[in-house]
This record gives structure tokens, sequence and C-alpha cells, in this order.
């Protein structure tokens, strides 16, 4: 059996000295910190050319031998979002009168959420994140991916800091079971839901419940 040749390329970086590499941590740092996950959206629109590049950005996290065993779907469309709003509620209304257990319910309540979820309406995009346990060509061929969870799990990060940087915020919603997002979005077999993120500008009347986070001791250990 021969080996197959495969191409490489240079790696190009930019080169930024000690200084720069600190100042230019610390701004992304800073701009990172003051991302908070929001419930009360504005309809204000959000350009197309704005999602497409939050997505692109999304795409180059790494993933399992480069298959990339995702789909990003930005729906704008009011008849779908009422779609996937109303399936979302009914599944939430389940979580929140029975499905989830007291402790659940008390860790929520700092919250003040319920099975309400008025902002997959109001919010201009929703971008749901499927993942995809391996992948199918023309002919229904299956081919496997690697992974799968962890790389998802990384693009779903890059998308989350791309939305900020972008002066936008969300949500990683997720109302389980999800399932019926494969329905309301006819996704192939291969795909299931990961997570649904309402994408927009905040309501005037926003407010987020007051946290702190963890600190660096509290959450890194380092060995020198």
């Amino acid at each position: 059996m021969s080996e197959v040749e495969h191409k490489f390329i240079p790696y190009q970086t930019a080169d930024f000295s000690e200084e720069e590499s600190l100042q230019r941590s610390k701004a992304f740092y800073e701009l990172m910190d003051k991302r908070r996950s929001i419930r009360h959206f504005s309809d204000k629109p959000v350009p197309k050319e704005v999602i497409e590049n939050i997505i692109r950005t999304a795409s180059s996290a790494p993933s399992g031998a480069h298959k990339q065993p995702w789909t990003f779907c930005a729906v704008s469309n009011p008849d779908i979002k009422k779609q996937m709003r109303e399936a979302a509620e009914k599944e939430e209304y389940e979580n929140y009168h029975g499905r989830m257990s007291d402790e659940w319910l008390e860790d929520l309540s700092p919250f003040n959420t319920d099975w309400n979820k008025p902002f997959i309406e109001t919010v201009p995009w929703v971008i749901v994140v499927f993942k995809k346990s391996y992948d199918l060509d023309a002919d229904g061929n299956k081919s496997k991916n690697y992974y799968v969870n962890e790389s998802v799990g990384l693009a779903a990060g890059f998308l989350l800091a791309a939305i900020h940087n972008a002066g936008l915020c969300s949500l990683t919603h997720t109302p389980s079971p999800m399932n019926f997002l494969i329905k309301v979005l006819n996704r192939p077999v291969n795909e299931k839901p990961f997570l649904l993120i309402p994408v927009g500008y905040p309501a005037e009347d926003c407010q987020v419940p007051e946290l702190e986070r963890k600190g660096l001791k509290d959450m890194s250990v380092f060995y020198e």
C-alpha cells in the first residue's frame, strides 16, 4: 500500500513582542469578561454579513482529524422562529413542571428564568448548532467523524466569542430534548442539535443577575 503525500504550507502568524502579547491578552480578557448571557433582546436588525463572519470564525475552531463535524443554521425567518419557540416552550414547560429536580430548579432560581422563551421570536437571528456524528456523501455512504462533542464544543466557544466581539449578545439555550429542531429545520439524519443560540442586541431595559466569576487561583493550577 503506497503512502499518500499530503501538502504542507508554512505556518503564518503575527510576530508580537512580549509586551504586545501581554497587552493583547489583557485587552481580550477585559473584552470577554464583559460577556454575559441575556434573556431580554431587542428586535433591532443585525446584517446577514455580520452573522456570516461570526460563523466563519466559529468554523476556524480545531476538530478531530479536521472533519469539521458541525452545521450552523442561521434563522431569521419569522415563521420558522415561531415554530421553534412553540416547540421549545412545550419541552421547557415539561422540564419546569416535573422533569427537573428540585435541586436543579433551586440552582436556576437566581436567573429568574422559566419555560417562556419569547426571545426566540424577538431576536433578529437564531443560530442552531448541529453536530454530525458521521458524514454522508451524495450516495448516502457514511464516513466517521472523531471527537465530535469536543470539536463542536470548541466551535461553539469560538462562536460565542465572535458574537461578543461583534458587539452582540447571546444565550446558550438547550431546550431538552432538542430533537424538534431536526424536524423544524428539516435537517438530515446524521445531524443532532447541540445548541440553540439567540443572537442580537440587548433590550433597553435588559438586566442580568449580579454574579462573580471564579478568580484565577480558584480555577487554575500553575506548575512552574
